[in-house]
C-alpha cells in the first residue's frame, strides 16, 4: 500500500491562566494545555512531515472542521471540550457526524470515561478491581453501611485533578458531608465517594489497538511530600508543587517493580481498555489496597503530552523511557489511528522496532520469571 504524508486537523483547547487553587478560571481550565503545549504538538506533527490545520475547539470548530473536510486525512484531537459533563465527546460526535477520521475513541466511549461512576460501574460489570464507591446526588444523603473511611470525595465528571484538592480526602462523616456540599454546589453535578486505598499509585500509558503497546509504568511518589498533604495526585501535587521550578520528585519512570505484578498491572489495563471501548492511546490511574491488589481509578482518554521533559508529563515521559522520542510516540499514535481507518502514513521517524522490548529487557530480564510475551 502506498504511503503519504496526511493533512491533519489538530484540535486543542488552550489555558489561558496558570494553575491555581483560588482563581475560578484556572480550575476551569485545569484540562486544557497551554500555549506552549499546543505550539509543541503542532511543530512535532509538522516535523512528521504532516500538513498540519489548527483549530481551537470553540463553538466555531464544527463550522472549521466542515470547511476542511475534503482536504483532510485524520484529525489530531486533544480537545476536552468546552462545558458540561458530556464534553469530551463533543469533538468526536462532530468528527462522526462529518464522517471525518479521527485519533482516539468513540463518542459513547468518551463520554462514559470522563463519568467516573459510570466508569466504575462497567469495570464493576467485567469484575475488573476498582475501589468500593457511592454516587451523591445530594450533600444530605446517607452514607451507605459498606463504605469505609477515610473516604475521597471527587467531582464525578472532571479530569487533570480538578476539584481534588488535599480536603478531599475525609476521616469522619462531618468532613464527608462538608465536601460533599462544597463540590455539588460548586461543580453543579453530583460526587463521586470512593474508598481510599492505601497503597502505591501507578499511570500506565497505552498505544494502539490490536497489538497494544503497554509503556513503563509512572509512579506517583508520596514519600517526599509536605507533611500537611495527603498521599494522593491531588490538585495541589499534580499542578502546584510538580513543576519545572520544584525540585520535589513526585514521579518515577520505570516504576520499580516486580515482574509478576507488572504483568498484572498490564493484564488489569488491557482488559480495562476492551472493555470501556478506548482506541488509539489513553493513560490508566492505577492504585494498590494495603495487600498490594492493583484497582483502576480512572481513565484518561486524552492524556496530556507536554512535550517539554521539565514539565513531567506522564505520557511522554513513560514514551522517553521506553526509548521513543517525542515525535516517534506521536507517530505510533497516529499510525494506530490509520491503521484503523485504513489509512496509508509515511513512515517518517518510524521507531525501531525493538524499541518495544528493549525497556522490559533492561527492567526485568534478571528475574526468574521473566519472558517477553
Amino acid at each position: 500500500m502506498e504511503t503519504k504524508k496526511l493533512n491533519l486537523a489538530f484540535v486543542y483547547n488552550v489555558r489561558h491562566k496558570k494553575p491555581s487553587l483560588t482563581d475560578e478560571q484556572a480550575i476551569a481550565e485545569a484540562e486544557f494545555d497551554e500555549p506552549s503545549t499546543i505550539n509543541g504538538i503542532a511543530h512535532a506533527l509538522r516535523k512528521l512531515g504532516h500538513e498540519i490545520y489548527r483549530i481551537e475547539a470553540n463553538e466555531e470548530a464544527y463550522a472549521k472542521l466542515k470547511s476542511l473536510k475534503n482536504k483532510l486525512d485524520l484529525v489530531f484531537n486533544v480537545a476536552e471540550g468546552l462545558r458540561n459533563q458530556d464534553r469530551e465527546a463533543q469533538i468526536p460526535a462532530m468528527l462522526e457526524n462529518l464522517d471525518i477520521p479521527y485519533v482516539g475513541s468513540k463518542p459513547l466511549a468518551q463520554a462514559l470515561c470522563l463519568n467516573k461512576a459510570y466508569t466504575k460501574k462497567v469495570l464493576s460489570y467485567h469484575q475488573i478491581p476498582t475501589p468500593r464507591f457511592q454516587l451523591f446526588y445530594e450533600p444530605n444523603e446517607r452514607l451507605s453501611r459498606k463504605m469505609h473511611f477515610p473516604l475521597i470525595v471527587k467531582p464525578v465528571s472532571e479530569g487533570s485533578s480538578k476539584g481534588i484538592t488535599n480536603d478531599c480526602l475525609v476521616n469522619n462523616q462531618m468532613e464527608l458531608y462538608k465536601k460533599l456540599a462544597e463540590l455539588i454546589e460548586k461543580f453543579k453535578q453530583p460526587a463521586l465517594v470512593e474508598e481510599f486505598l492505601t497503597g502505591r499509585e501507578f499511570t500506565v500509558a497505552l498505544i494502539g489497538n490490536s497489538p497494544v503497546e503497554v509503556l513503563p509504568p509512572v509512579e506517583i511518589l508520596f514519600d517526599h511530600l509536605p507533611n500537611n498533604l495527603a498521599p494522593m495526585d491531588s490538585y495541589e501535587v499534580k499542578w502546584i508543587l510538580d513543576n519545572p521550578e520544584s525540585n520535589l520528585k513526585t514521579i518515577a519512570c520505570p516504576a520499580q517493580l516486580d515482574y509478576k505484578k507488572f504483568l498484572q498491572i498490564k493484564k488489569l489495563c488491557l482488559k480495562t481498555k476492551q472493555a470501556l471501548g478506548i482506541l488509539d492511546w489513553c493513560r490508566i490511574d492505577v492504585r494498590m489496597d494495603s495487600d498490594g491488589r492493583p484497582h483502576v481509578l480512572e481513565i484518561n482518554q486524552i492524556p496530556g503530552i507536554m512535550p517539554d521533559p521539565k514539565e513531567n508529563s506522564r505520557f511522554p515521559l513513560a514514551a522517553r523511557t521506553a526509548g521513543y522520542t517525542y515525535e516517534e510516540m506521536m507517530h505510533k499514535i497516529i499510525k494506530a489511528a490509520c491503521e484503523r481507518y485504513g489509512i496509508p502514513v509515511s513512515p517518517v521517524l518510524e521507531p525501531a522496532p525493538e524499541k518495544a522490548t528493549n525497556w522490559l529487557i533492561e527492567s526485568f530480564s534478571g528475574q526468574k520469571a521473566f519472558k517477553l510475551v
